[in-house]
């Protein structure tokens, strides 16, 4: 089995050309972390004389300093220098799990090529942290996985193609699950499909730490002083947003938009954390990863649909084998906000929706 990691990189540059060092933004990252340049260098594998000539090289492109140095204080990040850190997070979040999913797709041509019979298991799914788990243990399991991270509607459009052998997409608890089931009815099988569950999670409003603003409901989002950051149009949590503010007789057009829109959720957490936006609607574990309030609107399931054809045919085994054992269901449920509980369990739809049994 051949594992590929793929990074993102940046690199920053003034008008004359000159760059900055490619090690700048992980030894603000160190400083933020230990409020001292001297602990900094040493947590980034500098001299504090190499550090501190870097700091000087950056300050010399941007005109003002990145350190606010204080004898006996230590050190803190200006707002140039918090702004850098929180571009790299912005580019992370943002690439990350398009670079993963880049990188499982090379696995599974690099399996393909030297394996004439290895086949790895193709799976289309929603983006969720769940499903970085899985495909970080079925790496580490040894499991050929071959994953695309796709909308719920281009998943379920792959799985009935034959494009995909699972689909992973996410369904709401309670009174929000009708609508969301009507909008994919006509793409599921209730006879032969079967869903293989993942976890419950849940979803609702990431905030600046402590609530400055005092959000806590989404009619507050109508607000003219919020600006909220989105996720893009056609991903499954746009849609239940939608869904959510039509409940609430709430016109999506009188929500003070940011200019963009995020495709993921960590990066929705990020643009908030940054201070470009006041909230967005995302999952919980990356509020909790950048220091952000959370309040929870709604609770669904994650899962995985199939055609019972594929689930007999024993090639699901590992994939069944993995999610039923009790170190994946550990860590997923140290993940904020998801439910193990039902991991790995296999149900019709009926079984598992009361909108499929109308």
């Amino acid at each position: 089995m051949y594992k590929v990691r793929i990074q993102p990189q940046w690199s920053l540059e003034n008008a004359d050309g000159v760059a900055l060092s490619s090690q700048l933004v992980d030894l603000l990252l160190a400083v933020r972390a230990t409020g001292s340049l001297a602990a900094a260098a040493r947590q980034a594998g500098l001299s504090y004389r190499y550090a501190w000539g870097r700091l000087q090289d950056a300050q010399a492109v941007f005109g003002q300093p990145l350190l606010r140095m204080s004898r006996g204080r230590g050190a803190a990040l200006t707002p140039i220098g918090e702004r850098l850190v929180w571009a790299d997070s912005r580019i992370a979040a943002r690439l990350s799990p398009l670079l993963d999913s880049l990188a499982t797709e090379l696995e599974a041509e690099l399996e393909r090529t030297v394996g004439a019979h290895a086949r790895p298991l193709r799976v289309h799914a929603s983006h969720g942290f769940g499903v970085e788990t899985l495909r970080r243990s079925m790496a580490e399991s040894g499991v050929a996985l071959d994953l695309k991270y796709r909308s719920p509607d281009d998943a379920l459009a792959a799985l009935r193609t034959g494009a995909c052998d699972i689909a992973g997409l996410h369904l709401p608890i309670g009174v929000l699950e009708e609508p969301l089931f009507a909008h994919y009815r006509a793409r599921l099988d209730l006879d032969a499909d079967r869903v293989i569950h993942l976890a419950m999670r849940r979803q609702g409003l990431v905030l600046a730490a402590g609530n400055p603003l005092g959000i806590g409901t989404l009619q507050d989002l109508e607000r003219p002083d919020i600006r909220v950051i989105h996720r893009q149009p056609g991903s499954g949590t746009r849609l239940l947003f939608e869904t959510m503010l039509v409940r609430h007789g709430i016109a999506f057009e009188r929500i003070r938009a940011c200019d963009v829109e995020e495709l993921t959720h960590a990066a929705v957490a990020a643009y908030v954390a940054s201070g470009l936006a006041d909230v967005g609607f995302a999952l919980e574990p990356p509020a909790r990863r950048y220091g952000l309030d959370f309040h929870p609107l709604v609770t669904e399931h994650y899962f995985f649909l199939c055609h019972n054809d594929v689930l007999e045919s024993g090639r699901l085994r590992g994939l069944l084998a993995l999610l039923r054992s009790d170190g994946f269901r550990r860590e997923l449920g140290l993940l904020p906000g998801y439910d193990p509980s039902r991991c790995g369990q296999v149900q019709t739809l009926p079984e598992a929706f009361v909108s499929a049994r109308g």
